[in-house]
């Protein structure tokens, strides 16, 4: 088994609240994330893939194809955005990190199937240099 990854980036926004709490447990809880006048990340998303080489190219998938995948149904829907007010398939949910990538991967687990015999192998978003999570799809 081959395995091939991908990095994109992207900016956004976002404030972690939960609106059944008063604003003073989502600071308790939150912290500055709960800023009320949002807070900013520049997030680095790695999208690993897994699968045989293709006997005419060699490849397990064509990473250009894959990078204007990523790019089209998830960068270009995240980034500059608020992930609270912008992102449809956000609406509703707690906007932390972990939300956010199980969002990605229902997103692309499909989409990579139409393009290639690969299939999705897992995600990585950093939110910081020292934050991320990694989600393979359970």
């Amino acid at each position: 088994m081959i395995y091939v990854s991908r990095l994109e980036h992207f900016n956004a926004a976002h404030k972690l609240h939960n609106p059944n709490w008063s604003l003073a447990k989502n600071k308790e809880v939150f912290g500055p994330c709960a800023n009320t006048n949002w807070h900013g990340h520049n997030y680095e998303l790695i999208v690993t893939v897994k699968g045989k080489p293709e006997p005419d190219t060699g490849f397990v998938i064509d990473l250009k194809k894959l990078s204007t995948l990523i790019r089209t149904h998830i960068i270009e829907k995240v980034d500059h955005k608020n992930l609270n007010l912008d992102v449809p398939f956000m609406e509703g949910k707690l906007a932390s990190t972990e939300n956010l990538i199980i969002e990605f991967w229902n997103i692309l687990a499909p989409q990579i199937e139409k393009i290639s015999n690969a299939k999705l192998h897992s995600l990585k978003l950093y939110e910081t240099p020292r934050n991320y999570v990694e989600y393979f799809g359970e």
